[in-house]
């Protein structure tokens, strides 16, 4: 899937390795380039100002300034770019400090491939969800804060499905007054039919959209689906 908008992250990590395995997990991810990567928390913050990244991937434990004090010193000079904390630190005052300075995700290491891609898609689905003018609804702002599917991580879900997608395809079914065909959600998401029926037959094994099969004059009934109403 092709995504309208490159997004452009620096990686602030002081060991040599991690930063080696972070990059290639982040650039795994369609859409996502590294545009610098910083050995502590002073330069982060000098490439923050100079190259002005969508995204920081941040680590807590680095000399001359550590992640706690990067992401404060960030916020104080409220620099426009969002954070995501990529650390060894597991402790709840730390990752407390974090998130009430505003990081978006919180993933501890070592970790899985899967954990970053779900992070990284998530906030993917945030930017594109804010990046228009106008206003949100309540049900649309809910469903970008909590997504009825949120309870299930990446590794929950049957293989080959990636969570970016399923909001997206959520997201469309519930926008529409009638039911949609596989097909019409295929195209509608820009993604092959075969691929729009697996999403749709989980999302309906979750209960969180319905099928309605409909019987034409001629050939094999339609299966459609809409969205339950009951999760709202």
């Amino acid at each position: 899937m092709a995504f309208k908008e490159e997004i452009k992250v620096l990686l602030i990590e002081d060991d040599p390795m991690v930063q080696e395995v972070n990059k290639e997990f982040i650039t795994s991810v369609q859409g996502f380039r590294i545009l610098a990567i910083a050995g502590n928390g002073e330069e982060g913050i000098k490439l923050v100002k100079k190259l002005n990244p969508d995204l920081v991937i941040l680590d807590v434990f680095m000399p001359k300034k550590d992640g706690i004090q990067t992401l404060q010193e960030l916020r104080k000079q409220k620099l426009n770019t969002d954070v995501i904390v990529v650390s060894a630190a597991k402790d709840k005052e730390t990752i407390k400090l974090m998130l009430q300075n505003g990081a978006r995700d919180y993933i501890i290491k070592p970790f899985k491939l899967g954990r970053i891609q779900q992070a990284l898609e998530k906030y993917r689905h945030y930017r594109e969800s804010l990046k228009a003018s106008g206003t949100m609804s309540q049900e649309q702002l809910d469903l970008l804060l909590y997504a009825e599917h949120s309870k299930k991580t990446m590794e929950d879900l049957p293989k080959g499905l990636n969570e970016f997608t399923l909001n997206e395809v959520t997201s469309y079914v519930r926008k529409q007054n009638d039911p949609r065909s596989a097909e019409e959600v295929a195209n509608a998401i820009g993604i092959a039919r075969v691929t729009a029926r697996r999403y749709l037959d989980y999302l309906e094994k979750c209960r969180i959209i319905r099928l309605d099969v409909q019987y034409g004059g001629v050939g094999r009934p339609v299966n459609r689906y809409f969205f339950n109403k009951g999760n709202s």
